[in-house]
């Protein structure tokens, strides 16, 4: 199992980063909101924990969504 873990970074939006984690982690607004702000606070958070191929396709989408807005959000995947 990998864990799916957002970076921060100076330009990517909170509001963006809340909509990431509801549209393609099935967070509700106020989850979405608690993980984006320790993704600010702590440089770091994790979205969740999936089996690698389904981690590897989260990050997919989550890279190229975050392109096709013109944002910089990194997300990677540790193992759990």
């Amino acid at each position: 199992m990998y864990k799916v873990v957002l970076l921060n970074d100076d330009y990517t939006p909170m509001e963006f980063v809340v909509l990431v984690l509801e549209k393609f982690f099935g967070k509700g607004r106020e989850q979405a909101t608690q993980i984006m702000l320790k993704v600010h606070h702590e440089g770091r958070g994790v979205c969740g924990v999936y089996p690698r191929d389904i981690a590897m396709t989260k990050i997919d989408q989550v890279s190229r969504f975050a392109r096709q807005n013109q944002h910089p959000l990194q997300c990677i995947m540790e193992e759990a």
